[in-house]
């Protein structure tokens, strides 16, 4: 397919895209539950390393929820042993977050089923597809650039 017919119908491939896209999200997400945990708390715990320390109202204010929630989340995940909970040296009103050993221990065994799934199935396909694929890897994530 020429670039010229991508540009010129976006909405006939945004159609066609969508559903592969969320197909495979939620496979992936499936991955995870053999492990005891959700796709959305592997997300969160995610969050939570990429800002260690990071203050509940902060992480709930990220990730679209209120504080009384993202305090439910975090009961379960501290419960699970996946991360602490640590008043803040200056301000004990302030909670800081951080995961745990165990919970980089789910999150490297998370990346690696989630890898060898795709792995998987990308040995299936023909090297044409999987040039296509890697082709595609560039602009795919382009389209989680800023939004304007």
């Amino acid at each position: 397919m020429s670039s010229a017919a991508v540009i010129s119908d976006p909405v006939a491939l945004a159609n066609e895209l969508r559903p592969v896209l969320l197909q495979i999200g939620r496979q992936l997400r499936r991955e995870v539950h053999p492990l005891g945990v959700t796709g959305g708390q592997v997300s969160l715990l995610a969050s939570i390393r990429r800002s260690a320390g990071v203050g509940v109202r902060e992480l709930a204010a990220r990730e679209g929820v209120s504080p009384a929630a993202m305090c439910r989340h975090l009961d379960r995940l501290e419960r699970a042993g996946l991360v602490t909970r640590t008043p803040a040296d200056r301000d004990r009103r302030r909670v800081g977050v951080e995961v745990t050993s165990e919970g980089e221990r789910v999150l490297r065994l998370v990346r690696s089923r989630r890898t060898a799934w795709l792995t998987a199935r990308l040995k299936r396909l023909e090297p044409e597809q999987v040039e296509a694929i890697e082709a595609a890897v560039e602009p795919l994530s382009a389209l989680l650039g800023p939004d304007e």
